[in-house]
């Protein structure tokens, strides 16, 4: 427990405002800092704290939350006292996990929007919150992209090793990745791909957190007033070029032993995490197939009642990696991951989201996404020619996979991330 003198009070308070339509123009161009899915949204900008490293900043979230002044008569999930989360795949990365407090936030659920401010309560009273201005668009852009550390012949030889781990019994699954490697001009507004990404893929968790910017199908958990949720996601395919093909290729992932048998380990992974903080848990018997704009998932949701005091991110804690970014067993599938894998994730497959002085909040793994930048803290240069970045994808690699064929199922999902960069 932190000494209380040690504990940074914070005054919070939000205010209702007429409907925002561009929530997204309320966050910075270079840095930006967002969440949206299904046209729910927050922005923000400007940082109050910054907290890390690791996922032992729960407790501290505890001590921010219960020494804060908060008034928030809007009472929706978003509102009062937020921040946003992005935390790395291995805790042996060297890209710092990190929590932020954002200044101002701007958000919209449903048909209500609003402003909240947050600042150290020992600073001069601030004026009520209003709507800020809001930041013109840059010009578009586009960036260049290419093979990064593992290229597509090096995927298949390291998914070659992996099947020979899964004979030797090492492991069940284990999900490797590969990456892109690309640069930008520097001053490109981000907030033009994050756009992108929301108009495409409107069903997902559209994200950007501390230089990682994505949109990711994949729930990780939500908590909200007591129900916690969570959505399972192993097993792809391609999209059919034709309404016929299409529905050829969602039945046959539908009926694929190897794909049923990477989805039942990801789900029992997930099962197994949140059992000891819930009560009334459940998951579908048999998976669902998800229909994206680039591909076909098994998906599976599971919901359950809250039976203890934990927080969303005590929930993330539990809960990463899941089976379906990193394999089964965990821990043999994660250390096989580091010696197949020729670079640091970083925070791609890690958890990125938001939580609130209660601890619900929504996190999601951070897939189909880039790291701006480099490091997180070098995510806007300033005073160079271009902008570095890396894009991440990933495929689970069970007994009976193919390497050729995993290789394409990673191009499928790099088609998020590539388009909207183009």
């Amino acid at each position: 427990m932190t000494a209380a003198s040690d504990v940074p009070r914070l005054r919070v308070v939000t205010r209702e405002v007429a409907a925002v339509e561009d929530v997204l123009g309320y966050t910075t161009s270079y840095d930006p800092l967002y969440w949206s899915r299904r046209g729910d949204a927050l922005a923000a900008f400007g940082t109050v704290l910054t907290e890390g490293p690791g996922f032992a900043i729960a407790e501290r979230w505890r001590e921010i939350a219960a020494a804060a002044e908060i008034d928030d008569p809007v009472g929706v999930p978003g509102t009062g006292l937020v921040a946003f989360g992005s935390f790395a795949f291995d805790p042996r990365s060297e890209c710092p996990d990190s929590l932020i407090v954002p200044g101002t936030i701007v958000g919209r659920r449903g048909s209500r929007s609003w402003v909240t401010r947050i600042a150290f309560a020992d600073t001069p009273d601030d004026p009520e919150p209003e709507l800020p201005p809001r930041s013109p668009y840059g010009p578009h852009w586009s960036a260049t992209l290419g093979p990064g550390a593992m290229t597509p012949d090096l995927y298949q030889d390291a998914v070659r090793q992996a099947l020979a781990a899964i004979d030797r019994h090492e492991v069940d699954k284990v999900v490797l990745a590969r990456d892109l490697v690309g640069s930008l001009p520097a001053g490109s507004d981000l907030r033009r791909l994050v756009r992108s990404l929301a108009t495409a893929y409107p069903d997902t968790w559209v994200f950007a957190v501390d230089g990682l910017v994505g949109a990711s199908p994949e729930t990780l958990v939500t908590v909200s007033r007591g129900t916690v949720t969570a959505r399972v996601l192993a097993g792809t395919t391609a999209r059919g070029a034709d309404v016929d093909a299409d529905a050829a290729a969602s039945l046959a992932l539908a009926t694929s032993p190897k794909n049923q048998d990477e989805h039942r380990f990801a789900v029992q992974s997930v099962l197994a995490s949140l059992r000891p903080h819930t009560s009334a848990l459940v998951a579908e018997e048999q998976p669902f197939t998800l229909k994206l704009p680039n591909v076909w998932h098994l998906a599976t949701d599971v919901e359950g009642v809250l039976s203890d005091a934990a927080s969303s991110l005590d929930l993330v804690t539990a809960l990463h990696p899941t089976a379906a970014v990193a394999g089964t067993p965990t821990a043999a599938a994660r250390e096989l991951i580091h010696r197949l894998e020729p670079f640091d994730r970083g925070r791609y497959a890690g958890a990125v989201g938001w939580m609130d002085a209660s601890g619900d909040g929504e996190w999601a793994i951070a897939l189909r996404c880039a790291q701006f930048g480099g490091p997180p803290s070098e995510a806007a240069v300033v005073g160079a020619d271009t902008i570095a970045l890396t894009a991440y994808a990933g495929a689970g690699i069970v007994a009976g996979s193919d390497p050729e064929s995993e290789l394409l199922e990673t191009r499928v999902k790099f088609r998020p991330i590539v388009e909207a960069l183009a």
